[in-house]
């Protein structure tokens, strides 16, 4: 029997009759001053439906829950069902992944036990655990029955939770246009329920400003950091300005204000540093060294230390990609100190976190060992592994991060003096980045020549 079936009147008033027959009560027993013993009668009945304030007396002197009233469930195994809810939510903000997830299966497994809104918790709850294991694809279809809820009200914090959800899943899938077009029609809806720009239209801009920078669309990103700063530093919480400041850091980084950037997302760690999100505050670790290794006077001991900070708590509660880029900015710390054997170290470990499928951080940490191997002198397992990283490259879709990596690649190859190799990656990073060659008319030469 469902959730709503045994909370129809016939079921709830059999079984405040059959109860009250158990315990020796006469319907006058269970009167009052506001419940005469004739509506007991057609309660149970079930020719009228008891409010929550009637049931509530009704389970006082009866010797039990409102809910028993309302499912038939046994107190115990509703207590039950409400604690594994608890331990299941517990257990995703402290990282525990995989026993939050089952904890969330076996509660969706007997959905008669909650009622709606723990129903609701249960099921983001088990999105959120299937994201942080990167099991984005099986995610993204919880996310969107969600949304499909008559009951989820939109401009909800529920609904703004599952749509920012489900546009960062898509963002990670690196379907960006999906994503942003989620994040778009979010916005608008937030808009057209007619209400000023809220910390909602913060959580979702920010959701949206990092898919714009993902496909390129710096300008729309910039204009809505733009938007979004002043309202988040007047309304937004800590975490919430600091996630737009994060974002913004992003956009600077696009505009080549690599200052500004850092500066930015120093103001967003700062911000988040007394969240107990931990996981957001290490990637915004992550981020900052990041920056301060790019910067024009790097500082990689400080940025080792903060990568160092980040992978210890990315241990407990990131995921495996997450892992791996902090990885990877450690073997970028660890070269510029000129310890090369220990970024060595780092890039192999990033590449092991990684083996699961095909990712571009994959790639990255590919292109860092080999340049590695070159500088020990190691040319031929260098090279090797240039070319390895070279194929598995040509295997993504064209877009920013793909140009990046190119770029990246290029660079590797014209440093170590291979200029037809470094040509090729620079050509390929121009056509991911939306530039592709240019007509060449000694083709048409050619063919007319064969012709």
């Amino acid at each position: 029997m469902d959730h709503v079936a045994s909370a129809s009147p016939i079921h709830v008033g059999k079984r405040i009759r059959d109860l009250r027959v158990k315990r020796g009560l006469k319907q006058q027993d269970l009167a009052s001053s506001d419940i005469s013993a004739s509506y007991i009668s057609l309660i149970e009945s079930g020719k009228r439906a008891p409010s929550d304030a009637v049931l509530a007396t009704l389970a006082r002197k009866l010797g039990c829950s409102p809910d028993h009233l309302k499912t038939g469930h046994d107190d115990h195994a509703l207590e039950d069902a409400r604690l594994k809810l608890a331990f299941a939510e517990m257990a995703l903000r402290n990282g525990d992944n995989g026993a939050a997830l089952q904890s969330f299966g076996e509660l969706l497994a007997k959905p008669d036990l909650l009622d709606p809104p723990a129903l609701l918790r249960a099921r983001m709850g088990q999105a959120g655990a299937l994201e942080k294991l990167d099991r984005i694809e099986a995610a993204i279809p919880v996310l969107e029955e969600l949304l499909k809820e008559p009951a989820l009200a939109a401009g909800s914090d529920e609904w703004c939770r599952a749509s920012v959800a489900l546009s960062r899943c898509y963002r990670n899938m690196g379907d960006l246009a999906l994503s942003i077009d989620i994040g778009e029609r979010a916005l608008a809806t937030l808009d057209a329920l007619g209400l000023d720009i809220t910390v909602d239209h913060i959580q979702v801009g920010a959701t949206l400003i990092a898919s714009y920078y993902l496909r390129g669309d710096f300008t729309r990103a910039h204009l809505l950091a733009q938007k979004l700063i002043p309202v988040a530093e007047q309304h937004g919480s800590r975490a919430g300005r600091g996630s737009v400041y994060w974002n913004a850091g992003l956009v600077a980084l696009s505009r080549g204000q690599l200052r500004e950037a850092l500066a930015l997302t120093e103001r967003a760690l700062v911000l988040m540093s007394d969240d107990d999100n931990l996981r957001h505050v290490a990637m915004l670790k992550l981020n900052v060294a990041w920056l301060e290794l790019m910067s024009d006077h790097p500082d990689p001991a400080r940025a080792k230390q903060l990568l160092e900070d980040a992978g210890q708590s990315l241990a407990e509660v990131g995921t495996a990609v997450e892992q791996a880029k902090c990885e990877i900015s450690l073997t970028d710390a660890h070269t510029q100190l000129g310890q090369w054997d220990d970024a060595a170290v780092h890039a192999r470990r990033a590449l092991g976190l990684l083996s699961s499928g095909p990712r571009l951080e994959a790639v990255a940490a590919r292109v860092r060992l080999a340049e590695l191997h070159l500088l020990r002198g190691e040319t031929e397992e260098g090279l090797q592994s240039l070319h390895a990283a070279t194929r598995q490259l040509r295997h993504f879709t064209p877009s920013y991060e793909t140009a990046h990596e190119w770029r990246h690649l290029g660079d590797v190859w014209k440093r170590h003096g291979r200029a037809k190799e470094a040509l090729e990656a620079y050509d390929q990073a121009l056509v991911a980045s939306g530039m592709p060659m240019s007509y060449d008319p000694a083709r048409s030469l050619a063919r007319q020549h064969q012709g």
